[in-house]
């Protein structure tokens, strides 16, 4: 429907939209792609529809915008946060960092987590826990790293943005 972040956000101040139908059409998208790429690792659709369905839209610059975390550091509370290590399958976040709460301000809806390697430590996407991201042109080739899941599911069009981090090209990698 729409094709970046921006002009989300102002369909949904114009009431062009709803938040909830962006977050549904993403689920959607998601859910149909992802098999093949192996970018999300993990969902919180049942939260994010309702946050969506009770969406106070104010003067946010993302009001109602679908958005994925990267499964390393960006912790939401209640939410798994792997660091895509065998070492944290388990974890479950007890609270949220400073950078989620101002997207979230932002007026994003978190949707889940994007996938990466063992904390992040290499140019691939390929973690033991979760497997390789696969690209979204070629699934014989990896997405790159460590910010894979985030630009797969950029490239594919399932959201506009995903949250990634960069500390040696971890984003501008696989999104290049």
């Amino acid at each position: 429907m729409f094709r970046d972040a921006t002009s989300m956000a102002q369909a949904v101040r114009n009431k062009q939209v709803s938040p909830l139908e962006l977050v549904l059409e993403t689920i959607e998208k998601a859910e149909w792609l992802n098999p093949r790429l192996n970018a999300i690792v993990s969902t919180r659709y049942e939260e994010a529809i309702e946050e969506a369905k009770k969406f106070q839209v104010k003067n946010q610059p993302f009001a109602g915008v679908p958005l994925f975390l990267k499964d390393l550091g960006q912790e939401k509370e209640g939410t798994p946060c792997t660091y895509g290590s065998c070492l944290f399958k388990d974890y479950i976040c007890h609270e949220t960092s400073h950078f989620v709460k101002r997207l979230e301000e932002l007026g994003f809806i978190i949707l889940g987590r994007t996938n990466t390697p063992e904390f992040g430590y290499k140019m691939v996407s390929d973690a033991q826990l979760h497997g390789s991201v696969c690209h979204f042109l070629d699934e014989t080739v990896n997405a790159g790293g460590s910010s894979g899941g985030a630009a797969a599911i950029v490239a594919a069009g399932i959201s506009p943005m995903s949250a990634a981090s960069d500390g040696g090209g971890s984003i501008r990698v696989p999104a290049s």
